[in-house]
């Protein structure tokens, strides 16, 4: 049958299980957006590109699909850059349509023109420039393969306005065959059998999990694995929720702002199992000094990510689910060294129950509210059964460290790119993804107005996320490098003109609350969590609150400041 680009692309997401787009029009893609009037796919009017992207990050990474957008060309394109450069950074799985200007004016610098393309190829896994309708099914075919295959990651395709008027006969490719695109799942089964060997003889053993343990559903095997051999867990930001946060070998989370018996855990190992991690700058601290006396075991679906940072002395490439299956097969094995290796690590697991018990994560009360506090009291009233996104800076350290995560993709956070303004659209994803759970963005009172006007679109389609605002005044973070590094000069880092939030929530056609208290912190979260409305609530707490333990940028992370 044929049909129109328009359609095509339509019917294909149709294909795909595509069940919600987040998109802003414009000329370029009015033939998509026409196509899309009444067709059986949900659309979200986000209120600005970065928010849609943000919106499908958090909608990905909440329900393991792929999120999808679609915006108009010229700057609805480069408003795209910053999430989809977050979406890269955290390994998600994103397809993202611009529109483009026709064929024809390409290159002559046309009206809301621009080479997205070429502006997006260094923060895509791949992307592509639709110039033959005929090659629009098997484009967003391939597109979404990529998208979700190997590492997952972000792909971007460009569709000029006539490409999406053009008729063609429409037929979906069954299958995706890439030449020179083959991810490896399933690990090296010698190397498998090197890495338990090698586990087995350890003294001081310490399994880092990070965001691939959440990309590839293996909670499970990583659960298993762990317990199976009493392997203590430390994980990084992207790792939370892929281990239960109160389970007893949990040490919780490692790097700048790690606990202490993570961060001394990764540096006196003798063996260190890092699954689904990159061995980034924040987690390792000095490069020369981490883990550097263990010999290290490194999981990857990603070749390139091994010995890219830290060299390693086992690598394995594979998926993470599909290699600790294969592990804990491999351990079934050793039943008798099983039992030595357990005896010979006893006075290692003791000493980081000391450590433990303790170093704990804490703050010291005050006249003033402490933010600790308030996120503690989120965990308490929810129990671990909310999705979580967080913002970037003192807010997201502090949801870390004192949230505790149960479950996989209950986290949403920019990790890699450190985007302020990503919780609130991501959180509004989630909550599209996620109609019936409570969505709870925790942010800092200068990163929700880096995306602020989502309200509207939580409004328009009655997503009734929470935002818990960390009001202090000032940027927080930055705030608090300037007071140790900068000797309290606090340049263009201290907010002296901050809304009224509740004010502008209710402008909106929100809910606000307010809490100056403590005693009124528990009164509020319940009253707002039960309402079924989008609600901020603006938190006002010490202005002067750093967030503790801290390594200092580029100091081993045994030298962590406590206090």
């Amino acid at each position: 049958m044929r049909k129109n680009g328009a359609q095509i692309f339509v019917e294909a997401l149709k294909m795909e299980g595509v069940d919600t787009i987040f998109c802003y029009p414009g000329g370029a893609v009015l033939y998509i957006t026409d196509a899309l009037y009444g067709a059986d796919v949900r659309q979200i009017l986000v209120r600005h590109e970065q928010g849609a992207v943000h919106a499908a990050d958090g909608y990905a990474r909440a329900s393991g699909r792929v999120g999808v957008a679609l915006v108009t060309s010229g700057p609805g394109a480069t408003n795209t850059v910053t999430g989809i450069a977050s979406a890269y950074m955290d390994s998600v799985p994103l397809v993202v349509f611009s529109g483009q200007v026709g064929t024809m004016l390409i290159g002559n610098d046309a009206f809301q023109e621009a080479d997205i393309v070429g502006i997006t190829r260094p923060c895509t896994k791949h992307n592509y420039l639709v110039k033959d309708v005929r090659d629009l099914p098997r484009i967003i075919k391939e597109a979404f393969y990529i998208a979700r295959s190997g590492r997952p990651g972000p792909v971007l395709i460009d569709i000029p306005k006539d490409v999406s008027a053009a008729m063609a006969e429409f037929k979906y490719p069954e299958k995706v065959h890439i030449r020179g695109y083959q991810p490896t799942y399933a690990g090296h089964p010698g190397q498998i059998k090197r890495a338990v060997k090698l586990i087995l003889a350890a003294k001081k053993p310490v399994l880092y999990a990070g965001g691939g343990i959440i990309t590839s559903e293996a909670a499970d095997e990583l659960l298993a694995f762990a317990e199976a051999l009493s392997l203590p867990v430390a994980n990084t930001l992207m790792g939370l929720g892929g281990f239960p946060g109160i389970h007893p070998q949990f040490l919780g989370m490692l790097g700048m702002h790690g606990t202490y018996a993570a961060n001394m855990a990764v540096t006196q190992c003798d063996v260190l199992i890092a699954i689904g991690a990159r061995f980034d700058d924040r987690a390792t601290g000095r490069t020369d000094s981490f883990a550097s006396h263990a010999k290290i075991i490194h999981v990857d679906i990603d070749p390139t990510s091994i010995s890219k940072n830290i060299r390693v002395d086992v690598p394995i490439v594979g998926d993470a689910k599909n290699v600790m299956k294969k592990m804990l097969e491999a351990v079934e094995e050793e039943k008798a060294t099983l039992r030595e290796y357990k005896q010979g690590i006893a006075e290692w697991l003791s000493l980081l129950a000391d450590w433990k018990k303790k170093y704990p994560l804490g703050y010291t009360k005050g006249k003033l509210l402490k933010p600790q506090y308030v996120i503690e009291r989120i965990y308490e009233l929810t129990k671990g059964k909310a999705i979580i996104a967080t913002e970037v800076g003192q807010n997201q350290m502090w949801t870390a460290q004192f949230y505790k995560f149960m479950k996989p993709r209950t986290i949403l956070t920019s990790g890699g790119l450190g985007t302020m303004g990503y919780g609130f659209p991501a959180a509004l994803g989630a909550q599209a993804a996620h109609p019936d759970m409570l969505v709870v963005d925790i942010a800092g009172d200068g990163s929700i107005q880096m995306n602020i006007q989502e309200l509207a679109t939580a409004v328009q389609y009655c997503l009734p996320v929470k935002v818990v605002i960390l009001n202090n005044g000032c940027l927080g973070m930055v705030r608090q490098w300037q007071q140790f590094f900068y000797e309290k000069r606090y340049s263009c880092s201290l907010l002296q003109c901050t809304p009224d939030f509740v004010k502008l929530a209710e402008a909106y056609g929100a809910v606000g609350y307010a809490i100056e208290d403590e005693k009124e912190v528990d009164k509020v979260l319940k009253k707002a969590f039960s309402n079924g409305r989008p609600t901020f609530i603006d938190v006002h707490v010490d202005p002067e609150e750093c967030v503790y333990p801290m390594v200092p940028a580029g100091a081993p992370l045994d030298q962590m400041v406590l206090v």
